[in-house]
């Protein structure tokens, strides 16, 4: 079943068809950027607090069995009043690029956003005002330690009407301030890096052109908390000989609990003549692991002609035999 809408870390448009809805969610700060408020220009979402940008995200710790209140301050900077509805989602890195992204309304809450109840669950805030809604975050006492990531999200109750040629298109609005929650208990940072593969592009005829190869992976955080991951990649040929050495950057600034991702990472240049392996090593705070694949890089065209050379010696030395025998 499709999801109705999915909610992103930075403003992307999400459309489907006919009835079903398209949204965006801003959540405030990018790996780049320093964190700040959650807005989208029109309105802004962030804890509530004595001076603005002060707190950006929530930062909360909760035993299980208890309960944490605070406040969530909703700001509406356009000339006409807007309505929202209040709700709490749980976190978790999108497949395609690690993003922090959150369920959405309709999907099933397990964690933050379970355990997030606002006072109201709807919101009508004045032009140019600002409404703040107090809540609680209720732990179970079954809950599991370590780090439980969520955002408190306003949704515009407002449907944009679109056009995708001859379908007609829905587009909800929302943006969320995150929740970074840690329950009290042992706390265990771990890290995998799986699958590792390689798909290599070399021109038939060597030296001819320049080769390619993609790297990709899957980055685990198999732990309960959440890290920061950094990827080394190497790879080595024949007799040891390093072939390369890089610090990868297309990584994901959070990898949250128990969330896995799929890389890729392009090597231009990749040898077309060559056996050895590849090791990506992937470090965090306190972890350490790696992950390798091995490779053997030939000349395609070169050796299919040298095979087939020599199976047709092979085949014309069997009819000289054969020639020779009948006589």
């Amino acid at each position: 079943m499709r999801k109705p809408y999915v909610l992103l870390l930075s403003v992307r448009r999400v459309v489907r068809a006919l009835s079903v809805l398209g949204a965006v969610l801003l959540l405030g700060g990018t790996a780049a950027a320093p964190a700040s408020a959650a807005e989208n220009g029109e309105w802004a979402v962030y804890p509530a607090a004595s001076r603005l940008g002060s707190r950006p995200y929530f930062y909360l710790s909760a035993d299980p069995g208890s309960t944490v209140t605070d406040r969530v301050t909703v700001a509406n900077k356009t000339a006409a009043p807007l309505t929202f509805l209040l709700y709490g989602a749980d976190a978790y890195n999108t497949e395609r690029d690690g993003g922090f992204a959150v369920r959405t309304r309709q999907e099933r809450q397990t964690g933050a956003g379970a355990w997030i109840r606002p006072e109201r669950d709807r919101v009508t805030v004045p032009p140019h005002s600002a409404v703040t809604v107090p809540y609680t975050l209720t732990v179970p006492a079954d809950a599991a330690p370590g780090d439980h990531p969520g955002a408190v999200v306003a949704l515009d109750e407002r449907i944009a009407k679109g056009s995708g040629g001859s379908v007609a298109l829905g587009v909800q609005r929302a943006v969320g301030a995150r929740v970074y929650l840690r329950v009290g208990g042992p706390t265990v940072p771990a890290l995998g890096v799986e699958d590792v593969t390689l798909e290599q592009d070399r021109p038939l005829v060597p030296g001819v052109g320049t080769s390619t190869a993609v790297v990709s992976y899957t980055l685990y955080n198999r732990g309960n908390v959440t890290l920061n991951p950094k990827v080394a990649l190497k790879a080595q040929g024949l007799f040891g000989r390093t072939l390369l050495t890089r610090d990868l950057d297309r990584l994901p600034a959070e990898l949250l609990p128990r969330q896995k991702i799929r890389l890729s990472e392009r090597w231009t240049g990749s040898p077309q003549l060559d056996w050895g392996e590849l090791t990506l090593t992937a470090t965090a705070k306190d972890v350490r692991e790696s992950g390798r694949v091995s490779f053997v890089a030939l000349p395609w065209l070169p050796l299919a002609v040298l095979v087939a050379g020599g199976a047709a010696g092979l085949f014309g030395l069997r009819i000289r035999r054969r020639r020779a025998l009948s006589t």
